[in-house]
């Protein structure tokens, strides 16, 4: 015995979630059964949401806690090893959430991809179940016209020609007889419109609001990654307005993620609700309109089960074989004697021979096997691939909180460290030789009183006359004379073909320019620029 009913079995993730408690927003306890909609139920589900927006409020308490006691709690942080250890603190806290944000994304691209694809089966499996019950209503509906209107039209046009031969007319009555009797078995079939459920528009309606679901889980998953980059980029570059926008922006998303947390959880409950017993919800729903054994028929198809069909089609099936024999008499007894009836004889043939194409299209259609596959494709694709993937949305939204959380804390203590290192920078003295900015300054004056000295020097090419010796009174202190000559030489290109003066370093190779511009000064001009240059 094969039975299509151990084809589906809940996953184990379904009875997990179908075990979270339900309890209304007036803490009652409910049953777990799938009752979309009671009120009750409902309540029930958004209580979820709540558990998720409870658990946003301790995040943002925790973290408003943690940035109360930075502030009021600041400690002088002079210390070379309180500094790096301070920094190192925040380079890992930098470093786990921007690993903890990129496996959260992944997690999130491959639960909103299953959940896609859940959703995309079950609407494809609707559309198909939709096209097999609009068969099986057009059908039923064109073969009852068919025998209305076509049939009886026929009929009464040949009552009229046969009025003469009573064997005739009574074979006319006899066909009228199993004309009705194939309306009375096509009407006793379900008529699925009285069910008030439109399969392609609920299909509709599912894959567009699922567009629209997967579309924003798509911009929030971007959106993690753009701000979790964006504030690591801040933390490296150490910018104040990036890392100011990056934690409101990380506080937007935070909330985000629980939000999202929530609504996944309570969808993931819901379905799980369903998936663990989907055929008492369905046989609940349509207890009113189809017969149990209609239903039980298409949602078990076990080989064991009676076909509720079958009594009807067999029915069907020989008034038709009657109604094709009685023609074919008339066709040969009667037509010799009424030759204008032969017109309507091969009409009511043509008409037959259709109505058998349909029972077997009818046949075909009414099978439990087609719906049945219908109906386990859906379950598979939103139990299996939906609920997987809405577990998986909700790792991502567990680990986007977590990575955010993370940033939030790192973000201020960098914040601090900017500010301590902005704060001792300002406090070096500009008058310190050996701070970098104060020499560029000293240098830069230096170069500027000196400039046109030693341009007039230069530009005399040799001439006594012209040249204007520095008046500074020459010490034989390294560090003086350094600074002199710094900034006299200092840098500049166009001086990198002077002499060095007083530098006690070995005497580089002279252009004839240059040694002729030596040869040219005078003995107190040697003497200030240090007794190394006659070498």
């Amino acid at each position: 015995m094969s039975s299509a009913r151990v084809d589906y079995i809940a996953p184990w993730w379904t009875y997990w979630l179908h075990q979270f408690p339900h309890v209304t927003l007036r803490f009652q306890p409910l049953d777990h059964t799938f009752k979309p909609q009671d009120e009750n139920y409902q309540q029930s589900l958004i209580f979820l949401g709540c558990v998720a927006a409870a658990g946003l409020g301790v995040n943002l308490l925790c973290l408003a806690i943690y940035l109360s006691c930075l502030c009021c709690c600041r400690k002088e942080e002079e210390e070379e090893e309180s500094k790096k250890s301070n920094s190192c603190c925040v380079t890992w806290a930098a470093v786990a959430a921007g690993l903890i944000c990129c496996v959260a994304v992944g997690v999130g691209f491959y639960g909103n991809s299953e959940t896609n694809d859940g959703v995309y089966q079950l609407t494809y499996s609707l559309y198909n179940a939709n096209h097999t019950l609009t068969g099986v209503d057009s059908l039923v509906t064109g073969t009852v016209g068919g025998m209305q209107n076509g049939l009886n039209e026929h009929l009464s046009r040949l009552g009229e020609i046969f009025a003469t031969r009573g064997d005739f007319v009574q074979t006319l009555q006899f066909m009228q007889q199993m004309s009705d009797n194939i309306i009375k078995q096509l009407l006793g079939l379900p008529d699925w419109e009285k069910a008030k459920v439109d399969l392609a528009a609920i299909a509709d309606q599912t894959a567009y609001v699922e567009y629209y679901r997967w579309l924003t889980y798509l911009l929030i998953l971007i959106l993690d990654l753009v701000i979790c980059l964006a504030a690591c980029l801040g933390l490296a570059k150490q910018s104040r307005w990036l890392l100011t926008t990056m934690m409101v922006c990380g506080v937007l998303t935070l909330i985000l993620s629980w939000a999202s947390l929530g609504a996944d959880v309570a969808t993931a409950v819901g379905t799980s609700d369903f998936c663990v017993a989907p055929d008492k919800f369905l046989m609940n729903q349509t207890k009113d309109v189809i017969s149990s054994d209609i239903v039980h028929y298409y949602l078990y198809c076990s080989q064991t089960l009676p076909n509720p069909f079958q009594q009807s089609l067999t029915l069907f099936q020989r008034s038709l074989t009657t109604m094709q024999i009685q023609i074919q008499g008339l066709l040969q007894f009667a037509v010799p004697l009424f030759p204008t009836a032969e017109r309507d004889l091969l009409s009511i043939q043509h008409l037959l021979n259709n109505s058998e194409a349909s029972l077997h299209q009818l046949t075909a259609l009414l099978d439990c096997r087609g719906l049945n596959k219908d109906y386990l494709d859906a379950l598979i694709g939103v139990c299996y691939d939906g609920v997987e993937g809405l577990l998986y949305l909700c790792l991502f939204s567990l680990l986007a909180a977590c990575a955010f959380s993370v940033m939030l804390c790192a973000i201020p203590r960098a914040w601090r460290q900017i500010a301590n290192r902005d704060r001792d920078y300002d406090d070096i003295d500009d008058g310190d030789p050996f701070n970098p900015q104060s020499r560029r300054i000293t240098s830069h004056h230096s170069h500027q009183g000196n400039m046109h000295s030693f341009c007039s020097y230069s530009s005399s090419m040799g001439s006594q006359t012209s040249l204007h010796p520095p008046t500074q009174a020459v010490t034989n202190a390294p560090l003086s004379e350094y600074m002199n000559q710094s900034a006299l030489f200092g840098g500049n290109p166009r001086y990198e073909n002077v002499p060095l003066i007083g530098r006690g370093s070995p005497p580089p190779s002279y252009s004839p320019t240059m040694r002729a511009t030596y040869l040219s000064m005078t003995e107190d001009q040697i003497r200030h620029f240090g007794e190394d240059f006659r070498a």
